[in-house]
């Protein structure tokens, strides 16, 4: 590091930087704001606007230099950024690196948020792409900017890079970054574990009935759909955070579906091929415990389709084979859909159609979208950690599964992005139309829970909100902590975050906060409570309740081929 400047040499800088400061003002910033008239008024350039925003940005710019070359500044303060937590950077230098990065990142932000005459969709897609740009340019991504590479580097003599570039050159090989190590978890071995057997398959899903842990159930079982973009074990990890492990325990019968992974087979599967899966699932059950209705769960696209589902029975007049429906994270009118919003333009539906020439889009590109939603975190981290510090991946299950990537059909894909994303037709009655019968949202009266996470980047909070306002029938809403994943898999034990509830009714999601109760912890008891008040009736868990003993044998053990397949 560079000798620490002397007296006469702070005073010099001093000197020049107030001078540049003067010679701007009175020959070029001062001129064109005191005499608008002196050059012509360029959109972006030289219009007021432009001039005051450049203004405040050289004389914060100053500011922060004659803060560094000050002898007598005092020692920086505390950084909430956690990127800049290391001690390193609280040395002169890189202190400064740090404040002149935040400077600029800042500046750039305002600069779109001061934007006039572009549409309010463009302006959040120009912000999106403003702060990814930011977070990829700070300076722990580089080598040369970051002090803790620095000294690493210094202390094992470039075995970090070397061990980095290995990491980074792996990633390449498999055509995505990752997250945890290899091996470290297995499928069957250290997730998905809650007993049970696969009773049927179909070339969509297999079915799996879980084995009773009770002496006696509820009569009405459960039957969940997890989203097809994902793997279902996301609410069947570690035994200590499944869902799945939890409802058995709590005496439900539970059948979960494990969606198969597109391949080539499915080019031509569309929505309507999962609402019918849905609906089959629903009557496989039924038939084989003999019970009139069954309890429902559908998450995040899932819940999309359980919602069709639901208005395609009531259109049936089937709606009484459904006792209940909760909703994970799921929306269904998508005029606030949050931040996925930005990737759905015509430019990019037509490179997602050029991506899927086997008829499927491959799962790595929908991990990367994802991943971007969150890039501080779940890219530019890991190029810090694990390319250039040379880190070992730590294992974690949630990051395990969340890159254990899953196709998906190229027709539905670009359906579903078509006409719920960009035109939001399922909001409309009879806009659209599942195996000939065009269906309603407000015609459901299905008993409903809607669970939402309040730091939910995937599904907003005010966009789950929304399916409360359409549903005909009784709709419990519950607000809970944390974001689309950890928001749902939140097991009581652990004695996490919390949730909202508020009995009242409401018709905007600020309203129902402003009166809401809080209670510390998982929502998971309230929503076994509210199973409960649907239909408390118990039987014996034996006979169809275990699992391959009725009419439908036993295939495998759980979890299944499906889950398994690549």
């Amino acid at each position: 590091m560079a000798d620490t400047p002397s007296l006469t040499d702070l005073q010099h800088w001093t000197w020049v930087m107030g001078r540049a400061q003067q010679m701007m003002m009175e020959q070029g910033l001062g001129v064109l704001k005191t005499k608008p008239d002196a050059v012509p008024v360029i959109p972006g350039v030289t219009d007021p606007a432009t001039i005051e925003r450049a203004t405040e940005f050289w004389t914060e710019s100053m500011a922060l230099w004659q803060r560094f070359l000050d002898p007598a500044r005092p020692e920086p303060a505390p950084v909430a950024d956690k990127r800049f937590k290391a001690p390193q950077w609280r040395e002169p230098v890189f202190d400064l690196i740090r404040q002149s990065y935040e400077l600029i990142g800042d500046h750039m932000l305002r600069g779109v948020d001061a934007l006039e005459g572009v549409p309010a969709k463009q302006k959040e897609q120009l912000r999106f792409a403003t702060r990814g740009f930011v977070d990829a340019m700070s300076p722990t991504n580089f080598p040369i900017t970051n002090p803790q590479v620095i000294d690493k580097t210094i202390e094992t003599n470039g075995a970090n890079l070397l061990k980095g570039l290995q990491h980074m050159l792996a990633d390449l090989s498999r055509g995505q970054m990752t997250h945890t190590p290899e091996g470290a978890f297995e499928v069957g071995r250290d997730l998905a574990t809650t007993p049970g057997q696969v009773i049927k398959r179909t070339p969509l899903y297999e079915l799996i009935h879980y084995a009773p842990t009770t002496e006696t159930v509820l009569a009405t079982p459960l039957v969940i759909f997890p989203p097809w973009i994902n793997r279902f074990y996301i609410l069947d990890l570690t035994p200590e955070k499944s869902f799945i492990r939890w409802a058995v325990g709590q005496g439900l019968s539970v059948f979960m579906v494990s969606w198969k992974s597109a391949d080539a087979t499915m080019k031509d599967v569309v929505w309507d091929d999962y609402v019918a899966a849905q609906v089959d699932a629903i009557e496989t059950v039924r038939a084989l415990l003999d019970v009139p209705a069954v309890h429902s769960v559908g998450y995040c696209v899932a819940g999309t389709t359980l919602a069709a589902t639901l208005a395609l029975l009531a259109a049936r007049g089937q709606a009484e084979t459904v006792a209940s429906a909760t909703f994970f994270t799921a929306q269904v009118d998508f005029t606030a859909a949050g931040e996925l919003q930005h990737f759905i333009d015509d430019e990019q539906l037509a490179m997602l159609a050029q991506l899927s020439p086997d008829g499927f889009l491959d799962g790595r590109y929908m991990a990367t979208t994802f991943n971007l939603l969150r890039g501080r975190d779940l890219i530019w981290n890991y190029v810090t950690q694990n390319y250039l510090l040379g880190q070992d991946h730590v294992p974690f299950d949630l990051l395990h599964w969340n890159g254990d990537t899953t196709n998906l059909p190229a027709k539905w894909h670009m359906r579903y992005l078509t006409d719920l994303y960009r035109d939001n037709l399922l909001v409309t009655p009879g806009a659209i139309t599942i195996d000939g019968t065009p269906i309603d949202l407000t015609k459901v009266i299905t008993p409903t829970y809607v669970q939402a996470g309040r730091e939910d980047h995937i599904a907003p909070a005010e966009s789950v909100w929304k399916l409360t306002q359409l549903f005909a029938g009784a709709v419990k809403f519950v607000l809970a902590g944390s974001g689309h994943i950890a928001g749902v898999v939140n097991p009581p034990a652990a004695g996490k975050y919390q949730f909202w509830t508020n009995p009242s009714v409401h018709t905007t999601l600020e309203d129902f906060i402003a009166g809401a109760t809080e209670t510390k912890g998982s929502w998971w008891p309230d929503w076994i409570d509210w199973i409960r008040t649907v239909n408390s009736d118990v039987v014996a868990a034996d006979g169809a309740r275990q699992p391959g003993e009725g009419s439908l044998p036993a295939l495998e053990p759980a979890p299944g081929t499906y889950v398994r397949a690549r």
